[in-house]
């Protein structure tokens, strides 16, 4: 009977061995749209705090401004991506929002 040779035994368990895991570009720029949204919501409910100072309501306007920016290229590098146009359109209106009521409270 003949015996397997190492070499060939040891490329081919190389070759079939586990899998690469390769991460799924959508579902990546999904999470980092959620985590970019949920800090939206963070900055707005700091930024509409009653006690709020102004500065910290015109530093969380910035903020938010920063985001919406950044969700808005990610949005705009996929565009096959029909659902994402509204989230964007959403975070400008965040924004807007939040330098509303940072210029009401620095003329206030």
């Amino acid at each position: 009977m003949r015996r397997p040779c190492p070499l060939l035994l040891l490329v081919t368990l190389m070759l079939a061995g586990c899998p690469k895991r390769v991460e799924r570009v959508a579902g990546a720029d999904d999470a980092r749209i959620d985590a970019a949204e949920a800090r939206l919501e963070e900055l707005q409910f700091r930024a509409n705090e009653e006690e709020a100072s102004c500065p910290s309501r015109c530093d969380a306007s910035s903020e938010v401004c920063e985001l919406a920016d950044e969700l808005c290229s990610w949005v705009e590098s996929t565009p096959d991506r029909t659902d994402l146009p509204p989230r964007c359109v959403q975070a400008q209106e965040q924004c807007a929002q939040a330098r509303n009521r940072c210029t009401r409270c620095r003329e206030g």
